[in-house]
């Protein structure tokens, strides 16, 4: 059996933030952007990589979402705590610098892990964790 991994879901609130950190400061092509019902997703990826792809989705798309459901959600993401993905790159140093001029909050600066890796993490302008691993 061959798996890849195709998409990656993350929430969105702010399509013009959204397209600010991912599109402008990480460099990522936009594939899809979709408006429907007064709600809108964005699909973007690395230009290497066409065939991954992260696609930000509004919160609360899904119909069935309870008002407590999505009282939870909005907690969450407010702390940071709902949604998060893996990123790596060659230049840890000046990839964490882009991403401090573009105003980005900043999480943990970048660090050797006990683990291995030297890492750092920011959050995206809906609050989910972006960690960014330095690879060779």
């Amino acid at each position: 059996m061959k798996l890849t991994i195709h998409q990656a879901f993350l929430p969105h609130h702010d399509a013009e933030a959204s397209l600010a950190f991912y599109r402008d400061l990480l460099g990522f092509e936009v594939r899809n952007d979709v408006e429907y019902g007064g709600q809108h997703w964005l699909t973007l990826g690395p230009a290497g990589q066409p065939d991954v792809s992260i696609v930000l989705q509004p919160p609360f798309a899904d119909p069935g979402i309870s008002p407590e459901e999505r009282e939870t959600i909005s907690a969450m993401m407010a702390k940071g705590t709902y949604a998060g993905i893996n990123l790596a790159t060659p230049d840890l140093a000046g990839t964490f610098d882009r991403l401090q001029a573009g105003d980005t909050e900043v999480v943990q600066e970048p660090t050797d892990q006990p683990w291995g890796v030297r890492d750092c993490a920011v959050r995206d302008p809906a609050g989910s964790m972006i960690r960014i691993f330095e690879v060779t």
